[in-house]
């Protein structure tokens, strides 16, 4: 079996990287890094990350690379208090590692980076006091992301969001008292989640719903002394719906 000590004086890792390597022969010989499989000085975010994975107290000597790739796969390792000034480094893949990996206190300062992706990563971290600050970002995911974390007294500011995948969320948080906000809502696809989940005043006037499937989820929810009209529907499903809870009734 060869020792440790000849796996540098065997050759190994002379060559290519090794050379001029500051950690060349020790890391080696205590194998702590591996040519081709773990290696700080390679152009491979599966090598880096296999060497810091092993070494993570040397990860902090790399926030600073020239390399994107490496700063961010030092900011993976790093302790928490030496990757603050990364919050504005030039590549938006080391601000992703940095938005998720931050304090919750430290990421309001991130709130209007310009890459999507790390402000997804805030709006799913952020203290929920201060999500309201988040409503009017430019892309829908945020808002959406944002619309799933509300606190539900806050959830009425994005009803009237432009943006219909936003909507939907809201209708789905909504508590059921304050569903009427939506019942008239351009898309049948939220106001399908209104009948859903709606009390059943509400679902009583979405039987007249112009969509058949938004009719069709109000059947669940509207009093039994309305769906009468329904089994004539031009829909059969909202037929058969209709018929079905009535026969309930029946054999109640």
């Amino acid at each position: 079996m060869t020792s440790e000590k000849t796996l540098a004086d065997a050759g190994i890792g002379r060559l290519g990287l090794c050379s001029g390597c500051s950690y060349f022969p020790d890391y080696l010989n205590s194998r702590r890094c591996t040519p081709g499989d773990a290696c700080i000085r390679a152009h491979s975010g599966r090598q880096i990350d296999r060497f810091l994975r092993a070494n993570p107290e040397l990860a902090q000597n790399y926030l600073g690379d020239i390399f994107w790739e490496r700063r961010a796969i030092a900011t993976r390792y790093a302790a928490i208090d030496t990757i603050f000034p990364l919050k504005s480094d030039p590549d938006e893949v080391v601000r992703r590692v940095v938005a998720m990996r931050l304090p919750v206190d430290q990421l309001i300062s991130m709130i209007h980076d310009q890459d999507r992706e790390v402000r997804l990563s805030v709006a799913a971290r952020l203290p929920e006091a201060q999500l309201i600050q988040l409503i009017n970002d430019p892309d829908y995911l945020i808002r959406a992301t944002v619309a799933r974390r509300l606190p539900h007294g806050q959830l009425t500011k994005l009803s009237k969001d432009p943006e219909r995948e936003v909507r939907k969320v809201v209708a789905s948080r909504l508590p059921a008292f304050a569903l009427h906000m939506l019942a008239n809502d351009p898309e049948p696809e939220v106001r399908a989640i209104v009948a859903e989940r709606a009390l059943p005043g509400l679902a009583v006037a979405l039987l007249q719903d112009e969509e058949w499937w938004v009719r069709l989820a109000a059947v669940g929810n509207a009093p039994l002394e309305f769906l009468p009209p329904l089994t004539n529907d031009p829909e059969v499903e909202v037929r058969d719906a209709a018929v079905a809870r009535l026969a309930e009734k029946n054999t109640a």
